[in-house]
Protein backbone atom coordinates (compact mmCIF):
# COMPACT_ATOMS: atom_id res chain seq x y z
CA UNK A 1 0.00 0.00 0.00
CA UNK A 2 1.05 3.67 -0.29
CA UNK A 3 2.30 5.03 2.97
CA UNK A 4 2.29 9.07 3.46
CA UNK A 5 4.60 10.90 5.95
CA UNK A 6 3.95 14.84 7.08
CA UNK A 7 5.21 15.80 3.93
CA UNK A 8 2.77 13.89 2.05
CA UNK A 9 5.49 12.32 -0.04
CA UNK A 10 4.34 9.16 -1.29
CA UNK A 11 7.21 6.17 -0.86
CA UNK A 12 6.72 2.13 -1.42
CA UNK A 13 7.68 -0.03 1.72
CA UNK A 14 10.40 -2.95 1.79
CA UNK A 15 8.02 -5.50 1.95
CA UNK A 16 4.32 -5.39 0.94
CA UNK A 17 1.46 -8.09 0.39
CA UNK A 18 0.43 -9.57 -3.36
CA UNK A 19 -2.67 -7.53 -2.72
CA UNK A 20 -1.17 -4.10 -1.83
CA UNK A 21 1.30 -4.79 -4.69
CA UNK A 22 -1.63 -4.95 -7.07
CA UNK A 23 -2.87 -2.23 -5.38
CA UNK A 24 -0.01 0.09 -5.93
CA UNK A 25 1.11 -1.46 -9.12
CA UNK A 26 -2.50 -2.83 -11.29
CA UNK A 27 -2.14 -4.73 -14.48
CA UNK A 28 -2.81 -2.07 -17.45
CA UNK A 29 -5.70 -0.84 -18.47
CA UNK A 30 -7.92 -1.75 -21.13
CA UNK A 31 -7.04 0.09 -24.18
CA UNK A 32 -10.62 1.06 -24.44
CA UNK A 33 -9.97 2.79 -21.09
CA UNK A 34 -8.54 5.76 -22.59
CA UNK A 35 -10.29 6.17 -25.48
CA UNK A 36 -11.38 9.93 -25.95
CA UNK A 37 -8.50 11.05 -23.12
CA UNK A 38 -7.01 13.76 -24.44
CA UNK A 39 -3.76 14.97 -22.86
CA UNK A 40 -2.22 18.83 -23.14
CA UNK A 41 1.36 19.54 -21.93
CA UNK A 42 4.89 18.48 -23.62
CA UNK A 43 7.06 15.95 -25.12
CA UNK A 44 10.66 16.70 -23.86
CA UNK A 45 13.43 15.61 -24.88
CA UNK A 46 17.45 16.39 -23.10
CA UNK A 47 20.80 15.68 -24.34
CA UNK A 48 23.83 16.55 -22.39
CA UNK A 49 27.29 17.04 -23.80
CA UNK A 50 30.48 17.44 -21.71
CA UNK A 51 32.04 20.20 -23.51
CA UNK A 52 34.93 21.35 -21.82
CA UNK A 53 36.78 21.20 -18.64
CA UNK A 54 34.99 24.39 -17.34
CA UNK A 55 33.06 27.60 -19.23
CA UNK A 56 33.17 31.48 -18.47
CA UNK A 57 29.37 31.94 -18.38
CA UNK A 58 29.74 35.71 -18.52
CA UNK A 59 31.86 35.22 -21.32
CA UNK A 60 29.65 33.02 -23.01
CA UNK A 61 26.61 35.36 -22.68
CA UNK A 62 29.19 37.96 -24.19
CA UNK A 63 29.77 36.36 -27.02
CA UNK A 64 26.21 35.09 -28.12
CA UNK A 65 25.09 38.54 -27.79
CA UNK A 66 28.06 39.35 -29.94
CA UNK A 67 26.37 36.74 -32.66
CA UNK A 68 22.66 37.44 -32.34
CA UNK A 69 20.54 40.56 -33.06
CA UNK A 70 17.57 38.49 -32.37
CA UNK A 71 16.26 39.97 -28.26
CA UNK A 72 14.48 36.67 -28.09
CA UNK A 73 17.67 34.57 -28.27
CA UNK A 74 18.80 36.41 -25.73
CA UNK A 75 20.49 34.51 -22.69
CA UNK A 76 19.58 34.90 -19.33
CA UNK A 77 20.15 33.05 -15.73
CA UNK A 78 18.12 30.12 -14.73
CA UNK A 79 16.34 30.49 -11.85
CA UNK A 80 13.59 28.00 -10.26
CA UNK A 81 10.65 29.15 -10.72
CA UNK A 82 8.07 27.52 -8.03
CA UNK A 83 10.30 27.06 -5.06
CA UNK A 84 11.48 29.45 -2.89
CA UNK A 85 15.40 30.88 -3.42
CA UNK A 86 15.89 29.59 0.10
CA UNK A 87 14.40 26.27 -0.45
CA UNK A 88 16.82 25.33 -3.18
CA UNK A 89 19.15 27.26 -5.43
CA UNK A 90 21.66 26.69 -8.13
CA UNK A 91 25.59 27.12 -6.88
CA UNK A 92 26.36 29.01 -10.25
CA UNK A 93 22.95 29.02 -12.42
CA UNK A 94 23.43 28.00 -15.44
CA UNK A 95 23.06 30.07 -18.50
CA UNK A 96 20.33 29.81 -21.03
CA UNK A 97 19.43 30.63 -24.53
CA UNK A 98 16.97 30.05 -26.70
CA UNK A 99 17.46 28.74 -29.77
CA UNK A 100 13.79 29.39 -31.22
CA UNK A 101 11.88 26.69 -33.68
CA UNK A 102 13.29 23.71 -35.40
CA UNK A 103 11.68 21.23 -37.51
CA UNK A 104 11.55 17.51 -36.59
CA UNK A 105 10.85 15.28 -39.13
CA UNK A 106 9.15 11.83 -37.18
CA UNK A 107 7.08 9.31 -39.40
CA UNK A 108 5.72 10.58 -42.31
CA UNK A 109 5.02 13.66 -40.29
CA UNK A 110 7.09 17.06 -39.44
CA UNK A 111 6.76 19.32 -36.43
CA UNK A 112 7.48 22.09 -34.77
CA UNK A 113 9.73 21.60 -31.69
CA UNK A 114 11.17 24.41 -29.52
CA UNK A 115 14.94 24.51 -28.90
CA UNK A 116 17.12 25.47 -25.41
CA UNK A 117 20.23 25.34 -24.40
CA UNK A 118 21.53 25.64 -20.89
CA UNK A 119 25.13 26.08 -20.30
CA UNK A 120 27.11 24.91 -16.82
CA UNK A 121 29.87 26.30 -15.79
CA UNK A 122 31.77 22.84 -15.17
CA UNK A 123 31.68 22.50 -18.72
CA UNK A 124 28.30 20.77 -19.78
CA UNK A 125 25.64 21.77 -21.91
CA UNK A 126 21.85 20.56 -21.83
CA UNK A 127 20.22 20.83 -25.42
CA UNK A 128 16.49 20.55 -24.78
CA UNK A 129 14.17 19.86 -27.84
CA UNK A 130 10.54 20.73 -26.67
CA UNK A 131 7.43 19.61 -28.78
CA UNK A 132 4.13 21.24 -27.12
CA UNK A 133 0.87 19.23 -27.73
CA UNK A 134 -3.03 20.12 -27.21
CA UNK A 135 -6.02 17.96 -26.74
CA UNK A 136 -4.03 15.29 -28.43
CA UNK A 137 -5.53 11.56 -27.76
CA UNK A 138 -3.31 10.14 -24.92
CA UNK A 139 -2.50 7.19 -27.81
CA UNK A 140 -1.23 9.65 -30.04
CA UNK A 141 0.31 11.20 -27.17
CA UNK A 142 2.28 7.70 -26.67
CA UNK A 143 2.89 6.99 -30.57
CA UNK A 144 4.33 10.73 -31.11
CA UNK A 145 6.45 9.97 -27.91
CA UNK A 146 8.11 6.86 -28.79
CA UNK A 147 8.63 8.33 -32.05
CA UNK A 148 10.45 11.30 -31.25
CA UNK A 149 13.01 9.21 -28.55
CA UNK A 150 13.34 6.54 -31.51
CA UNK A 151 14.42 9.42 -33.83
CA UNK A 152 16.40 11.12 -31.69
CA UNK A 153 18.17 8.46 -30.68
CA UNK A 154 19.50 7.21 -33.93
CA UNK A 155 22.93 9.35 -34.91
CA UNK A 156 21.72 8.69 -38.12
CA UNK A 157 18.30 10.40 -37.80
CA UNK A 158 19.23 13.01 -34.97
CA UNK A 159 21.26 15.49 -37.52
CA UNK A 160 19.31 17.93 -34.70
CA UNK A 161 21.53 17.39 -31.86
CA UNK A 162 25.03 17.83 -34.15
CA UNK A 163 23.73 20.74 -35.98
CA UNK A 164 23.30 22.62 -32.51
CA UNK A 165 25.74 21.54 -30.97
CA UNK A 166 28.54 22.82 -34.20
CA UNK A 167 26.55 26.00 -34.01
CA UNK A 168 27.60 26.56 -30.32
CA UNK A 169 30.74 25.29 -31.08
CA UNK A 170 31.30 27.99 -33.56
CA UNK A 171 30.14 30.54 -31.33
CA UNK A 172 31.25 30.11 -28.06
CA UNK A 173 34.66 27.75 -28.26
CA UNK A 174 36.73 30.59 -26.75
CA UNK A 175 34.93 30.17 -23.55
CA UNK A 176 35.38 26.91 -23.31
CA UNK A 177 38.54 25.73 -21.55
CA UNK A 178 40.24 22.52 -23.02
CA UNK A 179 37.68 21.97 -25.09
CA UNK A 180 36.70 18.15 -25.59
CA UNK A 181 35.28 16.29 -28.74
CA UNK A 182 31.97 15.83 -27.04
CA UNK A 183 31.52 12.14 -27.61
CA UNK A 184 30.28 11.76 -23.72
CA UNK A 185 26.75 12.27 -23.48
CA UNK A 186 23.22 11.08 -21.52
CA UNK A 187 19.84 11.44 -23.19
CA UNK A 188 16.54 11.95 -20.96
CA UNK A 189 13.00 12.06 -22.14
CA UNK A 190 10.26 13.48 -20.53
CA UNK A 191 6.41 13.43 -20.87
CA UNK A 192 5.09 16.36 -18.77
CA UNK A 193 1.27 16.83 -18.63
CA UNK A 194 -0.33 20.09 -17.46
CA UNK A 195 -3.39 18.39 -17.52
CA UNK A 196 -6.25 16.07 -18.84
CA UNK A 197 -9.88 16.52 -21.09
CA UNK A 198 -11.23 14.85 -17.74
CA UNK A 199 -10.69 15.36 -14.02
CA UNK A 200 -9.06 12.23 -12.71
CA UNK A 201 -7.93 11.54 -9.62
CA UNK A 202 -3.89 10.42 -9.24
CA UNK A 203 -5.41 7.06 -7.18
CA UNK A 204 -7.64 6.25 -10.57
CA UNK A 205 -4.72 7.25 -13.05
CA UNK A 206 -3.22 3.93 -13.22
CA UNK A 207 -6.96 2.76 -14.30
CA UNK A 208 -7.41 4.51 -17.27
CA UNK A 209 -3.74 4.80 -18.44
CA UNK A 210 -0.50 2.13 -19.12
CA UNK A 211 2.48 4.52 -17.99
CA UNK A 212 4.44 1.30 -17.71
CA UNK A 213 3.88 1.44 -21.39
CA UNK A 214 4.68 4.66 -21.51
CA UNK A 215 8.11 4.48 -19.52
CA UNK A 216 9.35 1.37 -21.22
CA UNK A 217 7.99 1.99 -25.01
CA UNK A 218 7.11 -1.43 -25.30
CA UNK A 219 4.51 -2.32 -27.40
CA UNK A 220 3.60 -5.81 -26.31
CA UNK A 221 2.06 -6.38 -22.25
CA UNK A 222 4.83 -6.47 -19.67
CA UNK A 223 5.08 -8.54 -16.45
CA UNK A 224 3.66 -7.17 -13.26
CA UNK A 225 7.18 -7.87 -12.14
CA UNK A 226 8.56 -5.49 -15.11
CA UNK A 227 5.53 -2.81 -14.10
CA UNK A 228 7.14 -2.95 -10.81
CA UNK A 229 10.29 -2.04 -11.22
CA UNK A 230 9.57 0.83 -13.48
CA UNK A 231 6.70 2.15 -11.43
CA UNK A 232 8.65 1.92 -8.31
CA UNK A 233 10.06 5.32 -7.93
CA UNK A 234 7.04 6.94 -7.81
CA UNK A 235 6.48 10.63 -6.54
CA UNK A 236 3.16 12.35 -5.14
CA UNK A 237 2.64 15.87 -2.51
CA UNK A 238 -0.53 17.40 -4.14
CA UNK A 239 -3.96 15.45 -5.26
CA UNK A 240 -2.93 16.80 -8.75
CA UNK A 241 0.25 16.37 -8.95
CA UNK A 242 2.33 12.97 -10.12
CA UNK A 243 6.45 12.07 -10.68
CA UNK A 244 7.22 8.92 -12.02
CA UNK A 245 11.09 8.31 -12.36
CA UNK A 246 13.20 5.36 -14.38
CA UNK A 247 16.55 5.39 -16.04
CA UNK A 248 16.24 7.20 -19.31
CA UNK A 249 12.14 8.57 -19.18
CA UNK A 250 9.92 10.36 -16.80
CA UNK A 251 6.07 11.10 -16.40
CA UNK A 252 5.12 14.11 -14.96
CA UNK A 253 1.88 15.56 -14.41
CA UNK A 254 1.44 19.31 -12.99
CA UNK A 255 -0.72 21.87 -13.61
CA UNK A 256 1.67 24.82 -12.59
CA UNK A 257 3.24 24.40 -16.25
CA UNK A 258 6.84 24.29 -15.83
CA UNK A 259 8.16 22.74 -13.09
CA UNK A 260 11.39 22.71 -10.79
CA UNK A 261 11.11 18.93 -11.24
CA UNK A 262 12.80 19.61 -14.83
CA UNK A 263 15.28 21.59 -13.80
CA UNK A 264 16.47 19.07 -10.98
CA UNK A 265 16.57 16.08 -13.01
CA UNK A 266 18.77 17.79 -15.97
CA UNK A 267 20.64 18.96 -13.12
CA UNK A 268 21.12 15.32 -11.99
CA UNK A 269 21.69 14.21 -15.30
CA UNK A 270 24.54 16.49 -15.66
CA UNK A 271 26.16 15.41 -12.64
CA UNK A 272 25.90 11.91 -14.30
CA UNK A 273 27.76 12.99 -16.89
CA UNK A 274 30.65 14.86 -15.39
CA UNK A 275 31.27 12.14 -12.61
CA UNK A 276 31.45 10.09 -15.62
CA UNK A 277 33.85 12.08 -17.54
CA UNK A 278 36.22 12.40 -14.59
CA UNK A 279 36.23 8.78 -14.10
CA UNK A 280 36.96 8.48 -17.71
CA UNK A 281 39.97 10.94 -17.11
CA UNK A 282 41.16 9.15 -14.50
CA UNK A 283 41.23 5.50 -15.98
CA UNK A 284 43.27 7.07 -18.80
CA UNK A 285 45.75 8.98 -16.16
CA UNK A 286 46.36 6.25 -13.95
CA UNK A 287 48.18 3.28 -16.00
CA UNK A 288 50.08 6.77 -18.00
CA UNK A 289 50.83 7.75 -14.38
CA UNK A 290 52.23 4.10 -13.38
CA UNK A 291 54.42 3.84 -16.23
CA UNK A 292 55.78 7.22 -15.70
CA UNK A 293 56.85 6.28 -11.76
CA UNK A 294 58.06 3.16 -13.35
CA UNK A 295 60.21 4.63 -15.51
CA UNK A 296 61.59 7.33 -13.06
CA UNK A 297 62.27 4.52 -11.06
CA UNK A 298 64.50 2.80 -13.38
CA UNK A 299 66.83 5.49 -13.48
CA UNK A 300 68.92 6.66 -10.66
CA UNK A 301 71.26 9.44 -11.43
CA UNK A 302 71.74 12.96 -10.12
CA UNK A 303 68.67 14.14 -11.69
CA UNK A 304 66.19 11.40 -9.89
CA UNK A 305 64.82 13.50 -6.86
CA UNK A 306 64.17 16.43 -9.36
CA UNK A 307 62.00 14.03 -11.82
CA UNK A 308 60.41 12.53 -8.68
CA UNK A 309 59.12 15.98 -7.03
CA UNK A 310 57.84 17.32 -11.07
CA UNK A 311 56.10 13.82 -11.11
CA UNK A 312 54.29 14.82 -7.95
CA UNK A 313 53.63 18.30 -8.48
CA UNK A 314 52.52 17.11 -11.99
CA UNK A 315 49.29 13.85 -9.80
CA UNK A 316 49.14 17.48 -6.66
CA UNK A 317 47.61 19.42 -9.31
CA UNK A 318 45.59 16.71 -11.45
CA UNK A 319 44.27 16.04 -7.89
CA UNK A 320 43.74 19.43 -7.39
CA UNK A 321 42.03 20.28 -10.67
CA UNK A 322 39.48 17.19 -10.52
CA UNK A 323 39.05 18.02 -6.65
CA UNK A 324 37.65 21.57 -7.43
CA UNK A 325 35.72 20.80 -10.49
CA UNK A 326 34.03 17.96 -8.76
CA UNK A 327 33.31 19.94 -5.64
CA UNK A 328 31.49 22.27 -7.96
CA UNK A 329 29.54 19.29 -10.15
CA UNK A 330 28.52 18.04 -6.28
CA UNK A 331 27.34 22.07 -5.19
CA UNK A 332 25.75 22.88 -8.59
CA UNK A 333 22.37 22.66 -7.02
CA UNK A 334 21.35 22.90 -3.39
CA UNK A 335 18.11 21.50 -1.82
CA UNK A 336 17.33 22.41 1.83
CA UNK A 337 13.75 23.05 2.68
CA UNK A 338 11.50 21.45 0.31
CA UNK A 339 11.54 18.61 1.22
CA UNK A 340 9.56 16.92 -1.77
CA UNK A 341 11.73 18.24 -4.39
CA UNK A 342 15.08 17.21 -1.97
CA UNK A 343 13.58 13.56 -2.00
CA UNK A 344 13.03 13.51 -6.18
CA UNK A 345 16.59 15.05 -6.35
CA UNK A 346 17.76 12.61 -3.98
CA UNK A 347 15.92 9.61 -5.56
CA UNK A 348 17.25 11.06 -9.08
CA UNK A 349 21.07 10.73 -8.14
CA UNK A 350 20.50 7.13 -6.85
CA UNK A 351 18.62 5.63 -9.73
CA UNK A 352 21.28 7.36 -12.18
CA UNK A 353 23.57 5.98 -10.09
CA UNK A 354 25.75 9.18 -9.70
CA UNK A 355 27.11 8.37 -6.17
CA UNK A 356 28.35 5.06 -6.70
CA UNK A 357 30.20 6.34 -10.27
CA UNK A 358 31.36 9.48 -7.64
CA UNK A 359 32.60 7.57 -5.10
CA UNK A 360 34.51 5.84 -7.97
CA UNK A 361 36.42 8.72 -9.02
CA UNK A 362 36.96 9.19 -5.05
CA UNK A 363 38.68 6.00 -5.00
CA UNK A 364 40.97 7.07 -7.67
CA UNK A 365 41.74 10.56 -6.22
CA UNK A 366 43.11 8.25 -3.28
CA UNK A 367 45.29 6.25 -5.53
CA UNK A 368 46.58 9.38 -6.66
CA UNK A 369 47.09 11.01 -3.65
CA UNK A 370 49.03 8.19 -2.65
CA UNK A 371 51.10 7.98 -5.45
CA UNK A 372 52.27 11.51 -5.08
CA UNK A 373 52.64 11.53 -1.23
CA UNK A 374 55.28 8.25 -2.09
CA UNK A 375 57.25 10.31 -4.45
CA UNK A 376 57.10 12.90 -2.50
CA UNK A 377 59.04 10.79 -0.04
CA UNK A 378 60.85 9.00 -2.88
CA UNK A 379 62.42 12.63 -3.83
CA UNK A 380 63.23 13.59 -0.61
CA UNK A 381 64.71 10.08 0.17
CA UNK A 382 66.97 10.26 -3.05
CA UNK A 383 68.11 13.91 -2.03
CA UNK A 384 69.18 11.86 1.09
CA UNK A 385 71.05 9.26 -0.57
CA UNK A 386 72.81 11.84 -2.86
CA UNK A 387 73.73 13.91 0.05
CA UNK A 388 75.31 10.82 1.54
CA UNK A 389 76.94 9.59 -1.35
CA UNK A 390 78.56 13.48 -1.54
CA UNK A 391 79.54 13.47 1.93
CA UNK A 392 81.21 9.97 1.50
CA UNK A 393 83.47 11.31 -1.57
CA UNK A 394 83.98 14.15 0.52
CA UNK A 395 85.84 12.27 2.78
CA UNK A 396 87.65 9.97 0.54
CA UNK A 397 88.97 13.35 -1.11
CA UNK A 398 90.20 14.74 2.31
CA UNK A 399 91.85 11.41 2.74
CA UNK A 400 93.61 11.39 -0.44
CA UNK A 401 94.81 15.15 -0.15
CA UNK A 402 96.00 14.08 3.25
CA UNK A 403 97.77 10.73 2.32
CA UNK A 404 99.61 12.83 -0.70
CA UNK A 405 100.84 15.71 1.71
CA UNK A 406 102.29 12.54 3.59
CA UNK A 407 104.09 11.34 1.02
CA UNK A 408 105.59 15.16 0.07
Amino acid sequence: MLLCDSSGFHYVPATMSPSDSATLFPAAPPVSASSGLTVTGDIIALRLVDVAYEMDLKEAERLWLQRQSDERSRPARASLSTTSPKAVSFGNPPLTIDLGIRHLVVGLATHEVAVAVRLYDFGALAIEIRRPVTDMLWQDFVTLYDGIFTVLDNEETATVWRDILSTLRKTLLPCWKKPTDGSLQEDYQIAFVRHFNEPISIEALDTKIDIAALLSGETRPLSQQARRDLLRQRFSYYEDDLVILTWDRAFIIDARGDSDILDVLEVANAQLLEMRFYDELLDAELPRMYNMVEAARKRFDMYAPRRFATLARRFHTLVAEVTELTERVDNALQVTEDVYLARIYGAALDLFRVKAVSAAVDRKLDIVRDTYSALYEEAAGSRGQMLEVAVILLIMIEVFLALLRVEH
